[in-house]
């Protein structure tokens, strides 16, 4: 087994115990992680203030030009990274090296970014600037759906605003996070970036530490809060992206076979654990029966399998604990709708439940009104659009959604009203890291990508400048 570090002021250190890492494909242990204490948290903490100044100190170019110097790192060992990401998280191969490109992409594009000095006004009788700086030590806690490009993207606009980092992965998915940490540990400056692991227990230490002037949280709506609660002693920045329930709304020229094919991926990659998959489908009656019928194909006819195997279009669900959450919502969903594909777990080892669909479900089921977080999708009827509206909003979350129709104009119109920080039309998932990325209600707090998500990790500083009379 590949002996892994954490990443403490620059050095590559072990844990003071460690823990199993699952499979997710076989239910079975295939590597350690090591495991910090408190001691080691602060020592991390301490090691990224340390690095501070001198980084901070740097241009931006500077600072640009390291950042960049680790995508190169990263992309030069894709595969490597790639593999233990199928490995730790189940996601096929062809997936899993689409989110470690994807994340070399997002260095690149913070890289790209700048933070130059914005005049406000300038009239002859003074200037008012608005000028950035860092904020200090960030905290990066990230899930275990997608560990790799969800910490890039806290990675990069931290790194480039001139920021220090401890990273705190996910306990089921640590190990390519701490790979990434052979890398900075080579290609950055000692304290730069720090990482470290831990079984659920160091959270709140973390958040909460006065030294820490950030929290970089990706995760659940409920763990947020508790992110949210422990960040207010000190009153520090937070941005929070959070759960999702998102809504796809065909509208009534859609084409029913062809966008239930969209909306089936939309709702079944990364075995639907993905914060903006599709999480409830809405049907105009006149074609409810066709769309069913062909999502319910499209499951039968998906390869489930280890992500390692050549063909595997669904893997398994990542962990145990979301294993039966999810065999929990079948067993209600069999009484509260009609399971037209799947509904159960897989007959073989691992964490394997079956592509599901469930058509003619209760509204109030908690198949519809929760996050399943997994390859199950409930589709729903209607027959008027202010009706559809209405219900996708009824909802606390609102991190995305998608319309599906010809009429594009006609689809953006319902698109903007949509109570939700992100909506697509004719298209899913279509994250661009030059776009801001935010959730509205319980769906999130600030935002990530675009010059906005840069913005979150600068304190702004406006300088009123008149001229000496």
């Amino acid at each position: 087994m590949t002996d892994y570090k954490l990443l403490i002021g620059g050095a590559l250190v072990e844990g003071t115990r460690s823990i199993d890492v699952i499979n997710p494909a076989t239910g079975e242990p295939f590597a350690h992680c090591p495991v910090a204490d408190e001691h080691q948290l602060n020592e991390a903490v301490a090691g990224a203030a340390a690095a501070f100044p001198a980084w901070s100190a740097k241009t931006v170019a500077e600072r640009a030009g390291l950042i960049g110097a680790l995508a190169d790192a990263l992309e030069a060992r894709a595969d490597e990274f790639a593999r233990l990401l199928t490995m730790e998280q189940g996601k096929p191969l062809d997936q899993a090296t689409y989110e470690i490109i994807g994340s070399v992409f997002v260095l690149r594009a913070f890289a790209g970014m700048n933070l130059k000095p914005r005049v406000i006004r300038d009239n002859g009788q003074g200037k008012v600037i608005e000028v950035r700086s860092p904020l200090g030590v960030v905290a990066a806690i990230t899930p275990w759906n997608f560990p790799v490009i969800l910490l890039m993207n806290k990675l990069g606009p931290a790194l480039l605003a001139g920021n220090t980092v401890v990273a705190k992965p996910a306990p089921t998915t640590p190990l390519t996070t701490l790979l990434l940490g052979t890398l900075c540990a080579k290609v950055l400056p000692a304290g730069v970036v720090n990482i470290i692991c831990d079984n659920n227990d160091l959270g709140g230490a973390l958040t909460a530490h006065p030294q820490v002037a950030k929290v970089a949280f990706t995760g659940s709506t409920a763990t947020g809060k508790k992110v949210m609660a422990a960040a207010a002693n000190t009153v520090k920045r937070v941005t929070l992206e959070l759960g999702g329930n998102d809504a796809a709304i065909v509208l009534d020229d859609a084409d029913p076979v062809e966008t239930a094919g969209k909306v089936f991926q939309g709702a079944m990659i990364n075995a639907g654990q993905v914060c903006v998959a599709i999480k409830r489908a809405y049907v105009p009656e006149a074609m409810y029966d066709i769309f069913c019928a062909e999502l319910a194909r499209l499951a039968v006819a998906a390869v489930v399998d280890d992500g390692l195997k050549q063909g595997a279009q669904i893997g398994p669900v990542q962990n145990r604990m979301q294993f039966e959450k999810l065999k929990e919502l079948l067993e209600e969903s069999r009484d509260k709708g009609t399971v037209i594909a799947g509904g159960a777990p897989m007959d073989r080892p691992g964490f394997f439940i079956a592509p599901t669909i469930v058509r003619d479900i209760d509204e109030n089921a908690r198949l519809v009104r929760e996050e399943q977080f997994g390859p199950v999708l409930p589709v729903l009827k209607y027959a008027d659009v202010e009706d559809v509206i209405a219900r996708a909003n009824d909802s606390e979350y609102g991190l995305a959604g998608t319309v599906w129709g010809k009429d594009m104009d006609r689809a953006i119109d319902v698109a903007s009203r949509i109570h939700t920080g992100t909506v697509w039309v004719n298209q899913h998932m279509a994250i661009d890291p030059s776009l801001p990325f935010r959730g509205a209600k319980q769906s999130g707090l600030g935002g990530e990508l675009g010059e906005e998500g840069l913005h979150e990790y600068t304190q702004a500083t406006i300088i009123n400048a008149a001229v000496a009379g």
